[in-house]
């Protein structure tokens, strides 16, 4: 197990992406078994037992888990009952709980990662690169994971694991390499070794920590969300209400709720962390609150307005700002050149527009400012937002989002993917602008990270708000615990929550 570690842009992935064939490179050898080998393709890396999960998952969405799996590998055990068998069997060995026809684009973060893994033991790597596995799991998530590398490892499989939470890599690996700006700058042995000294070995600073010493939560209500209820796709509309759909008893019996009677407030100055496992309905939450989804009863008022009627658009242009849990898919646009991607989801504003026209100059000036003040490292705003390094692309979305002053920010996992430098600038400007009274939805995998921001911390569970906890004295194993379902002496269990600056559903005020 040889962990690989290093600052965002100091070129782990590039690395990884020549031992996967995926790039050439223009010196140096490889070798497997100790043969040198020379990859055209990662089918030639395929052959020689090497299977990687990327960062950013390569999967079809518009496929099943099963037909993803077997895409390229027909011959080995079909398409059909022995591709099936053969899924189950590795599904149950590893515990990954995949269901061979669930569509991908249905599944959650969580569970793509989990069909990647599955993807790459169904060719029968021996040599497996994982790129960032733990972004997107619980602690006991973690460890199951850690325990399944380990039984790999027994078994005579080689790892390479690639990670920025310093900690699970001393935890985990056998060796350590650090490497900055595309060089080997030193290697570590995990027991001899601190998270604080790798960090230095990274970046030349020490560890940083989301932890906020004082509050600046006020008592001014900015968003409030009162019963929002969202059914699962399929559901059959039959009238209208004041939310939008009505569906009678038996349609409601028929469809699962995703988001079921969601009640919370947010004020200025308060950032409110919602701890979840994936697919609990985090993301039909988000949808809701930037108006990508309609809810199908419920309220969201924002700066005391009812806005759930409202667009997209109108929303964002009133000051709702939105870091997307996946930034290749909802964040960016990867062929863009970055000054175009400033631009996104603020088109009508300064400095990117002037009256009814676009403003490119303005949104090119402004890159600028943003690649400086977030370290963003690129050769230029003219370079596509491909060819920039995950962490590096967190960085631009982050800055594009602070750029235009939020009331009220829906930050999901903005820190991941980044390095422990990039990670404590993004903490001290969501710290900064809660300062200055911005409201902040936090959701996020890294449970140091949602204890040591939050003010207020939730636990979402199959759609609901089961229980608040206190950021002051929970653990993360704890809240990991309560995001599984199981009870915790520091948590709150809770009913229906209070709301301010929102109406009541029609019906709470019914119950």
């Amino acid at each position: 197990m040889h962990a690989l570690v290093g600052e965002n842009g100091a070129g782990k992935s590039t690395l990884m992406k020549i031992l996967y064939g995926m790039q050439k490179p223009d010196e140096g050898t490889i070798a497997v078994d100790g043969d040198k080998v020379t990859f055209s393709s990662p089918a030639d890396a395929i052959v020689r037992g090497i299977g990687m999960v990327h960062q950013h998952f390569m999967l079809a969405d518009n496929l099943t888990v099963l037909e993803n799996v077997v895409l390229g590998s027909e011959k080995l055990y079909g398409i059909g009952g022995g591709a099936r068998r053969k899924i189950k069997e590795i599904s149950d060995r590893y515990g990954l709980g995949v269901r061979p026809d669930a569509l991908v684009e249905d599944l959650g973060v969580a569970d793509r990662q989990r069909v990647e893994i599955l993807k790459v033991l169904y060719r029968g790597a021996r040599i497996l690169i994982l790129d960032e596995p733990t972004a997107v799991l619980v602690p006991q998530e973690v460890d199951a994971l850690f325990a399944n590398l380990r039984e790999l490892k027994s078994e005579g499989l080689s790892v390479i694991f690639i990670s920025h939470k310093l900690g699970e890599v001393l935890s985990v690996a056998d060796e350590i390499t650090v490497i900055r700006r595309g060089t080997t700058v030193g290697t570590a042995v995990p027991a001899e070794t601190t998270p604080r000294q790798l960090a230095e070995m990274m970046v030349g600073s020490e560890l940083p920590t989301p932890e906020t010493a004082e509050s600046t939560v006020t008592d001014k209500p900015v968003i409030g969300v009162a019963g929002l209820t969202v059914y699962s796709s399929g559901a059959v509309s039959l009238g209208e209400s004041s939310a939008g759909l009505l569906m009678d008893e038996v349609n409601r019996a028929e469809v699962k709720k995703v988001l079921d009677d969601v009640t919370f407030t947010i004020h200025a100055g308060e950032v409110m962390g919602i701890a979840g496992v994936e697919g609990n309905g985090q993301t039909e939450l988000i949808d809701a609150l930037i108006g990508t989804k309609n809810a199908d009863s419920g309220t969201i008022a924002f700066l005391g307005e009812d806005i759930t009627p409202w667009p997209t658009r109108r929303r964002r242009e009133s000051g709702v700002g939105y870091i997307p849990e996946d930034r290749h898919r909802q964040g960016l646009l990867l062929e863009a050149p970055l000054w175009e991607n400033r631009i996104l989801g603020h088109v009508t504003e300064t400095p990117n527009a002037k009256g009814f026209w676009l403003n490119p100059k303005g949104a090119q000036e402004d890159t600028r400012r943003i690649v400086e003040q977030y370290d963003v490292r690129t050769p230029g705003i003219d370079v596509t937002a491909a060819s920039l390094s995950g962490g590096n692309q967190q960085k631009l979305i982050v800055g594009r989002e602070m750029s235009h002053n939020p009331k009220f920010l829906i930050a999901a996992h903005p820190t991941r993917g980044v390095d422990v430098g990039a990670q404590a600038q993004i903490w001290d400007r969501i710290r900064e602008a809660r300062r200055e009274g911005l409201a902040v939805l936090l959701i996020s995998a890294d449970l140091d990270e949602l204890i040591g921001l939050s003010d207020t911390l939730r636990v979402i569970y199959d759609g609901r708000l089961v229980a608040d906890a206190d950021p002051a004295t929970i653990t993360p194993e704890e809240l990991g615990s309560a995001m599984t379902g199981a009870a915790s002496g520091h948590l709150e269990h809770v009913e229906d929550g209070d709301v301010e600056g929102a109406e009541a559903a029609p019906e709470d005020e019914a119950r």
